[in-house]
């Protein structure tokens, strides 16, 4: 179980560890580049499910990405699993999993 996050070819994150929820690949903190990444930002969106969200930008090679990435700083109980795990939007990143 392997999966990687990649902007234009650079990897920024990744793991040999890392859970789907909802169709999106979560990555464990620990498997970010964190060079790559700055925020939290302003943006939070709202999960019945799994709590409030908080958002990064990502900047590579002078690309930046607004709120590229998402986060569950605090979780609900169902979702305690992804708890600061991050995801991304892959209409942004290039996520690889298998």
């Amino acid at each position: 179980m392997h999966a990687t996050a990649k902007v234009n070819g650079t990897v920024i994150a990744d793991t040999d560890s890392y859970e789907i929820v909802e169709g999106n690949v979560y990555f464990p903190p620990s498997s970010l580049t964190k060079s790559f990444f700055s925020g939290p930002t302003d943006q939070h969106s709202h999960c019945p499910w799994k709590g409030d969200a908080s958002y990064y930008n990502i900047s590579v090679d002078g690309t930046e990405l607004k709120n590229a990435a998402w986060f569950y700083p605090e979780t609900f109980e169902k979702a305690k699993h992804i708890k600061d795990f991050v995801a991304f939007y892959t209409s942004k990143v290039t996520v690889e999993k298998d």
